[in-house]
């Protein structure tokens, strides 16, 4: 049978006493753990409340803090996009230039651009250990400048005479050129990204050569050294004096427009003979003419042996009939002017008169003298003599396909970058604006405004390099 514990009033006490122990116990632990002294309300209400809302405080600092973080972070990589951009974009418009150069060209801006870096010679005289270009006497050549006008058949020309002198460097030679009283904003000379000396024309249809000067005159060997020697070439003229040229054109090569045949109804005929239309001296002379298109001879059927008797379609003729796929041959009846118009794919074509017996020579091309190329003037060979002139042709549209493709790609990494700059799932390039909050209300706050930096959005539309005003809305 059971039975009661009946604890006296002394062992009551005790354990009331031990249990108060034990509840202090578990307090203190709990607060050694927590590092708390209040840990519920219970504790103490006033201060558990007011440490709570004190914490929840914190919490939302914190949150903001890490907000502000991923905003700093966001921002970081939008700069680091814009600076790739930056890069890209100067690209792009190098590319950009380099076509508008090149089409400039096609379309009748002559260009001259030699092959060696000089950038980095102090003195072009040191050129090749010393010696062919000296410091003792000064070498030099002439950059010509020839433009024709069929209105009054005259040709305007201006030399510029470059001096290389002891330290002469590429640059001088830029600032001589651009800065000469004779250029009158004719050319335009400047180092390329390469280093290269290039001189190019301001002027639609004109002719730049590159010849020895009259006095101290560049020798083949100085040619060479500068990188203009793809330029030159020699060229026997009047009385046998050999002398230093070369021409930069477009694909489309003209004679001088020298008809002195009568016209029909405003139109120069193509009956008329060489005679009379003043592209050959006189019917007892002769010629042979021929052409070597990229350093290969074409002699045209054993050369179109010219006399005064043939007609300006006999020339005409002579050329198509010769099925050359790289030269077409025709006569412009407006302005009385033979055309070469030559392939795309041709670099460079020197054309040839020989004479057995001498001829005065009025065509203009191949005479082999500056300001004949494009109108003006006679050059007279002497019996055995040759008259020859080296032409490089510049812009054709395999240059500017390439050109084009570059540009597009470019173009395409631009949108890649934008893309890439994205940070969790904010993308201020891609046009995605930022808020950040820098208080607990939300109502203090920055507004980062994005922008549109892809190709679209920067204006950067897909390549058209077909002409120049197109390339120039590029380059805009």
């Amino acid at each position: 049978m059971g039975s009661d514990v009946v604890l006296t009033a002394a062992l009551r006490n005790n354990l009331l006493s031990l249990q108060n122990t034990q509840r202090n116990i578990d307090t203190t632990q709990l607060r050694l753990a927590t590092g708390l002294k209040v840990n519920s309300a219970l504790d103490n209400p006033q201060n558990f409340f007011t440490a709570q809302s004190l914490n929840n405080r914190a919490n939302d600092l914190g949150r903001l803090l890490d907000g502000i973080n991923q905003s700093i972070r966001t921002i970081e990589e939008a700069n680091t996009g814009v600076n790739a951009l930056s890069d890209l974009i100067n690209q792009a418009e190098s590319v950009a230039l380099e076509a508008q150069a090149e089409i400039r060209a096609a379309e009748g801006f002559a260009r001259i651009r030699g092959s060696v870096d000089l950038s980095g010679i102090s003195d072009l005289t040191t050129l090749g250990g010393g010696g062919v270009i000296t410091d003792g006497t000064s070498d030099s050549f002439d950059v010509v400048f020839s433009l024709y006008n069929a209105e009054n058949d005259t040709v305007s020309t201006a030399t510029i005479n470059i001096d290389i002198d002891a330290n002469e460097t590429v640059d001088n030679i830029v600032a001589d050129i651009n800065s000469d009283a004779n250029n009158n904003n004719l050319l335009r000379a400047r180092v390329t990204n390469g280093g290269q000396l290039a001189i190019e024309s301001l002027v639609d249809g004109a002719t730049i050569r590159v010849e020895a000067a009259a006095a101290q005159g560049l020798s083949s060997a100085g040619f060479a050294l500068l990188g203009l020697d793809g330029l030159v070439s020699t060229e026997d003229v009047t009385g046998g004096a050999t002398q230093q040229g070369g021409t930069a054109v477009a694909g489309n090569i003209v004679s001088s427009a020298r008809s002195g045949a009568a016209t029909v109804n405003g139109a120069y005929e193509a009956s008329a003979t060489l005679t009379a239309a003043g592209f050959l001296g006189a019917t007892t002379e002769s010629a042979a003419l021929t052409l070597t298109i990229d350093g290969e001879q074409t002699a045209l059927n054993g050369g179109v042996e010219i006399t005064g008797a043939e007609t300006i379609q006999d020339i005409i003729d002579a050329v198509n009939n010769a099925s050359l796929d790289d030269v077409t041959a025709s006569f412009n009846t407006s302005t009385g002017q033979i055309e070469l118009e030559f392939a795309d794919t041709v670099g460079s074509v020197e054309i040839q008169f020989d004479s057995a017996a001498g001829a005065t020579l009025g065509f203009g091309f191949g005479s082999g003298e500056a300001g004949t190329r494009t109108g003006g003037g006679t050059v007279a060979i002497g019996a055995g003599e040759t008259a020859s002139e080296q032409l490089t042709l510049v812009g054709t549209s395999a240059d500017l396909d390439q050109y084009e493709a570059d540009y597009n790609e470019i173009r395409s990494q631009i949108d890649n970058i934008v893309e890439d700059a994205n940070y969790r799932g904010i993308n201020l390039l891609g046009g995605d604006n930022l808020t950040t909050f820098f208080n607990e209300d939300r109502d203090n706050t920055l507004l980062t405004d994005g922008v549109d930096f892809t190709a679209l959005g920067l204006g950067i539309a897909e390549a058209d390099f077909t002409t120049s005003n197109t390339i120039q809305l590029s380059i805009d």
